[in-house]
């Protein structure tokens, strides 16, 4: 009976999550009337602005990784190891963007960073990038370091550290040649999560004025009625070609190391 309703279960939430995804493909084939038809899909590829909005928000959820990985696995590391009592705190501070809103985050970018203030960042085209990059961090921040504290449970940290000062490591080759890759799994988990906000993430994109993926997809779908069907088949497959690309990166150099 238990195993009855295990595969019932997983049935229906095979379903759940394929049956949407059947419709959409589907109703993407109908662009001419009476017959099945890839049109849609050559008008969204044909488009520059598909290209380049999704080869920027690419870059960006590329980027947001990259200093996620660089705050979060130093940050997770050194409260495991020495501030252990602040482990609530830290949690606490990560889940922030969960309860904040990122329209409350971005307008507070904006009064802080615009053309009069000490640091006018809304003034550039670089400035922007980095404030947006900043903000895509924030929004990713609680499931990176979820996903690394986790990593870092797995391991006995003090152990492996004191091994590593005997042999005469520093810090940063500790963290990078011995913490980063017993954690590869767990980083790629919170990378995967990170490059999924920042492929469909609109508010501060478009607050911004950013030529990003997400405020594209919803300029298309106020406008045509096929193609932002098929768009989103494409940022589908692409987006999960990309987390499947990065799984076999970690695995090809990231070497884990026995823990205990």
């Amino acid at each position: 009976m238990k195993r009855f309703w295990s595969w019932a279960a997983l049935i229906v939430g095979s379903l759940y999550f394929l049956l949407p995804l059947i419709g959409t493909v589907e109703f993407s084939l109908r662009m001419r009337r009476g017959e099945y038809s890839l049109d849609a899909y050559r008008s969204v590829l044909a488009d520059p602005n598909f290209r380049a909005t999704f080869s920027y928000s690419v870059v960006m959820a590329l980027l947001t990784i990259a200093l996620g990985v660089l705050i979060v696995v130093p940050t997770a590391y050194w409260v495991r190891l020495r501030l252990p009592r602040l482990r609530p705190v830290i949690e606490f501070i990560t889940l922030l963007p969960l309860v904040i809103p990122a329209i409350v985050i971005v307008f507070g970018y904006i009064r802080l960073f615009n053309t009069s203030s000490i640091l006018p960042l809304t003034g550039t085209a670089s400035g922007t990038n980095l404030l947006l990059l900043c903000g895509y961090a924030t929004l990713a921040l609680p499931y990176m370091y979820r996903a690394v504290d986790t990593g870092l449970s797995t391991l006995d940290v003090r152990s492996l550290t004191e091994a590593a000062q005997s042999l005469g490591a520093g810090w940063v080759r500790i963290i990078g040649r011995l913490i980063l890759p017993n954690v590869m799994g767990a980083v790629m988990s919170g990378a995967f999560l990170s490059f999924a906000i920042v492929i469909g993430e609109f508010t501060m994109a478009a607050l911004l004025n950013r030529p990003a993926f997400g405020p594209y997809m919803q300029l298309l779908g106020a406008n045509r009625a096929y193609e932002p069907a098929a768009l989103a088949v494409i940022a589908f497959a692409v987006t999960w070609g990309c987390m499947g690309l990065m799984q076999l990166l970690s695995r090809l150099f990231g070497t884990r190391i026995p823990a205990k």
